[in-house]
């Protein structure tokens, strides 16, 4: 039983994994999987920001679009509240889809560019029936303002917009469903620097005013730790090191986050020439066919003959900070 007022995670994820089925030949026939997310547990509490990172191609992006259930999962269990919704029927879910967006990274890419952009933030609307008519149109107009947005722009198409401007649209029409979770998909990655931070403020100031809830995907650790309040490492399908922003940033425990972090340039050149830097060694293992034991063993400057048998759980080291690897004592 739950006490009465402790506060319960809006979004659970119990040992989530995602395999693509490699096939060849004329048949088609199925000889391995790209094991993508491999055993990925964490929650997210009604309100905060979790920041997932990595190196591309460790299943971040899968893990997030498995949450919204454009991926199936081979197993494991998703839960947005109360609701699981690795269980729901196909109707059940596009009901649900109201109470969850994505803003995706290429806000050209996801626009139809036929379509106006008071079109493509009205679509969500139509799609749901949700308001018709003139009430349509005020709330559009409303989205618009909300994101910063000038309503005299709705008869305008994508391409009129630079990429901030995009992706103000882009959050304006994930936002348009009044939805309590948003994953975003590398929002930043494709904006100028100058825009970053912008964009960032944007998200922050719409979770205060709106009590949203965000599962931010990011290889840019130090963007992350602007808007997280924890933060989540993934390596090769698993993650690695899971606590809160300050923890991870001053005390990193897990080599590759410490790796991870060693690479964020410094503005101080004299801190910068004397702080030791982490180098990882050797290329990313490929998914399809991962390393025996830790999937980090591979590359990591630590390892042992244990780390290379033994796959390491994800285990609660001090209060909210998880890490899986075995040197950690």
């Amino acid at each position: 039983m739950h006490a009465r007022n402790e506060p319960q995670p809006l979004i659970r994820v119990n040992d989530l994994r995602i395999h693509f089925p490699i096939r060849r030949g004329l048949l088609q026939v199925q000889v391995g999987a790209v094991k993508a997310v491999d055993g990925v547990s964490f929650n997210i509490m009604p309100g905060e920001t979790l920041g997932l990172v990595g190196e591309s191609g460790c299943g971040k992006t899968t893990t997030g679009r498995a949450i919204l259930q454009v991926y199936k999962p081979l197993s494991g269990e998703i839960y947005l509240g109360e609701t699981c919704l690795t269980r729901l029927d196909r109707n059940a879910l596009r009901q649900t889809r109201r109470r969850m967006q994505m803003i995706f990274q290429d806000p050209y890419a996801s626009m139809n560019q036929r379509m106006t952009v008071g079109k493509i933030v009205a679509e969500p609307l139509e799609i749901f029936n949700i308001v018709q008519g003139k009430a349509k149109q005020e709330r559009v107009q409303e989205l618009f303002n909300l994101v910063g947005l000038s309503p005299s722009f709705m008869d305008r198409y994508p391409h009129e917009f630079s990429g901030g401007q995009r992706q103000r649209i882009g959050i304006a029409r994930a936002l348009a469903l009044e939805p309590e979770f948003l994953v975003c998909d590398e929002p930043i990655a494709a904006l100028d620097v100058s825009i970053q931070a912008q964009v960032v403020n944007l998200l922050k100031d719409l979770q205060k005013r709106m009590g949203l809830t965000y599962l931010f995907i990011a290889h840019d650790l130090s963007m992350v730790r602007h808007i997280s309040d924890r933060v989540a490492v993934m390596y090769l399908g698993k993650i690695a090191e899971i606590t809160d922003r300050r923890s991870l940033y001053r005390e990193p425990l897990h080599p590759y986050t410490q790796a991870l972090l060693s690479a964020i340039p410094i503005p101080d050149p004299d801190v910068e020439e004397q702080r030791r830097r982490v180098i990882l060694e050797g290329e990313l293992p490929s998914p399809a066919n991962p390393p025996s034991g830790c999937r980090f063993h591979t590359r990591c400057p630590l390892a042992q003959p244990v780390c290379r048998q033994q796959d390491p759980e994800l285990r609660t080291v001090s209060i909210g900070h998880e890490v899986a690897c075995h040197l950690v004592k």
